[in-house]
């Protein structure tokens, strides 16, 4: 069966790289992914693959029977939606959609998912399990495409026992996987911040409180207060990104507007630093004189890969694909919607290298010039089969 699998997975690459590159090509953002639903869903029924639609609009579950199952299901999950990105690569397949793009791979998890469905569907009388194949919109954008189809039931009837997912990774080259156990990936929280002073003409300070000052002493204090309370041994990172006062040379604004992110792998501290924002940067900007509003918009948790699952999992692998092949990775503070999953099963969240430094596919995900070495498809293909195959 491991000779099958790796047969079959390069028998249709062919047939994947066309899927993979008609999805890149006409790329939807989050829960807009109308076109790309319809292009899967024709994919299943010419393969003879039962599935249900409308979860959260554009998901889709496909579902196959295991001809030996043991009553146990497996969740196999690829997103499908884009980023709004402008594509700067020259290929036949670039986004058609201008300013929006693959950016983050979620066309080739796509298209790695359906080869892997038609290739469990020949082996569909051998397998020991039943699967299904979860086709997620929305990864990119709050509150996650994966939170509202658990919350709309597909983990039930029948009920998942656990789950899997890929995600393209350009710092491994094309043919090699890389996974951890435990704690992957941070919770990822959203933090708006309005300073408001009172405008003016520059050169008259008794007149004019300003929200600049404001801004910039939250900024570093906050950094500062927080790294003081954070618990020893959780990682978390608190950074801001962007910071707008509309004012000029001589002219003090009325409000500046701040947005940063807040992460970590600690839910009680997690919440302890949320209190922490709101709490002390009133006294902050009061200081100076100046009003705040703080709005944490609260986001995906922290991913967290099954301990005993993933190192059957990386076993698995090994024999698979070769040990040479399988890399263990460190911790991350990115997020991932797929978090969700892996807090209401045991879950695995495995990366897939993409990189070719020959061809100059070496671009990180959310470039406008990222790509992939498509044989690493395959490889996905592959690694989803495997892990149904000997669950």
């Amino acid at each position: 069966m491991q000779e099958i699998i790796k047969q079959r997975s390069q028998e249709i690459l062919d047939e994947v790289i066309t899927i993979r590159r008609h999805i890149h090509k006409y790329p939807e953002l989050s829960f807009q992914e109308f076109e790309t639903s319809a292009f899967v869903q024709s994919k299943l029924k010419e393969w003879g693959v039962d599935f249900q639609t409308g979860f959260v609009q554009t998901g889709i579950v496909a579902t196959i029977q295991g001809g030996k199952s043991n009553g146990e299901t497996v969740g196999l999950r690829a997103d499908m939606d884009a980023l709004p990105i402008v594509e700067q690569n020259s290929v036949d397949y670039k986004s058609s959609n201008e300013g929006v793009m693959h950016a983050c791979g979620h066309d080739v998890h796509t298209a790695m998912l359906l080869g892997a469905t038609k290739v469990l569907k020949e082996l569909q009388a051998e397998l020991p399990v039943n699967v299904k194949c979860i086709f997620q919109p929305g990864e990119e954008k709050l509150p996650g495409g994966a939170k509202l189809m658990i919350e709309e039931g597909i983990l039930e009837e029948p009920k998942v026992s656990k789950m899997f997912a890929l995600h393209v990774f350009p710092e491994l080259d094309a043919g090699e996987i890389g996974l951890k156990s435990g704690m992957y990936m941070a919770s990822c929280d959203e933090i708006h911040i309005t300073v408001k002073g009172k405008g003016g003409h520059a050169a008259m300070p008794a007149k004019y409180i300003n929200p600049l000052v404001g801004a910039s002493k939250l900024i570093l204090e906050l950094q500062e207060l927080v790294a003081a309370a954070k618990p020893e041994n959780v990682p978390s990172v608190l950074a801001f990104g962007r910071i707008e006062g509309l004012g000029a040379t001589n002219v003090i604004p009325e409000e500046v507007k701040i947005q940063g992110t807040f992460r970590t792998m600690n839910e009680e501290w997690r919440s302890k630093a949320h209190q922490i924002l709101r709490d002390e940067s009133p006294k902050i900007v009061g200081s100076i004189g100046a009003t705040v509003n703080i709005d944490v918009q609260v986001g995906y948790p922290y991913l967290e890969n099954h301990p005993e699952l993933t190192e059957q999992s990386r076993a698995i692998l090994k024999t698979q694909l070769g040990s040479e092949n399988v890399h263990d990775l460190p911790t991350r503070m990115t997020g991932e919607d797929f978090a969700y999953f892996s807090q209401a099963v045991p879950s695995t969240f495995i990366r897939i290298g993409v990189r070719n430094k020959d061809k100059g596919i070496i671009h990180p995900v959310h470039h406008p010039k990222f790509d992939i070495e498509e044989s690493a498809m395959s490889t996905g293909i592959e690694t989803f089969c495997s892990l149904v195959l000997n669950s």
